[in-house]
């Protein structure tokens, strides 16, 4: 995968400032930057989502935006707030996603049954999406976004409001899925996990990539929290100044 001098606009406002990444094939790579840095706008563009102002997506060879349905064959993508159908059982939406991917009936059921084991939602196949609690949810997102074997996922914040529980079963499927030969770039703010999962880590911050290659070369003999601090800086204060903040009102 091969993001080259991406550029987006909001009015007056460059959120993003012509990225390049370079994603190997077999890599769980992670998009790591502070709030408001770009990361889900890039995101979007590098999934068909939202229009680049400038530059070029390349998935497999393909380029994103002058052939989208070719492209969008290839991936899967599980957004930071997926918007399921929500009258569907956790069992029907994984069956529609395929069968809406072009899979046969009973290659989907097949497909399905296994996701719903390996997430630890078999007992809950048959209630609606619309009673799942956040972790079954992103469960639920996640097995929609891979029933159709994508060669690259994206994941925005996979794992944002999930119980330990659920999260070491998604962590746990998607490094079988990179293990197999498939490429994961994901985002988060959480650096221990992206330390633990990811061998390739891009820093962004506003709209630019400031620090990119394999998770060991980004922190430098550092832990990745420090590394990136030290590369983006601390945005607040620390509270200087608040001299009432947590004295007695009395």
């Amino acid at each position: 995968m091969a993001v080259q001098g991406l550029h987006k606009h909001f009015g007056e406002k460059e959120a993003v400032a012509g990225i390049e990444l370079s994603i190997a094939a077999g890599s769980f790579a992670g998009l790591v930057g502070p709030n408001g840095a770009g990361k889900t706008t890039s995101l979007s563009m590098m999934t068909g989502l939202l229009r680049p102002d400038l530059g070029r997506i390349l998935i497999n060879g393909v380029d994103v935006w002058a052939d989208p349905p070719a492209a969008k064959a290839v991936i899967g993508v599980v957004p930071a707030e997926a918007r399921l159908f929500e009258r569907l059982t956790g069992r029907e939406l994984l069956e529609y996603a395929g069968r809406l991917r072009g899979i046969d009936v009973a290659a989907c059921r097949s497909r399905a049954e296994e996701l719903l084991g390996v997430l630890d939602l078999v007992g809950d196949a048959n209630r609606l999406v619309a009673d799942y609690s956040t972790g079954m949810r992103k469960k639920i997102a996640l097995g929609s976004a891979l029933i159709h074997n994508p060669s690259v996922l994206f994941l925005d914040e996979p794992l944002e409001g999930v119980d330990p529980v659920s999260a070491d079963s998604i962590r746990r499927l998607l490094t079988r899925f990179v293990a197999s030969g498939s490429t994961v770039l994901f985002s988060s703010h959480v650096m221990e996990l992206v330390e633990q999962v990811c061998d390739h880590v891009s820093i962004i911050d506003k709209g630019r990539i400031v620090a990119s290659g394999t998770t060991d070369e980004v922190r430098g003999g550092k832990t990745l929290h420090q590394a990136f601090i030290d590369l983006v800086g601390t945005r607040l204060d620390g509270g200087e100044g608040l001299s009432w903040l947590g004295s007695s009102s009395a």
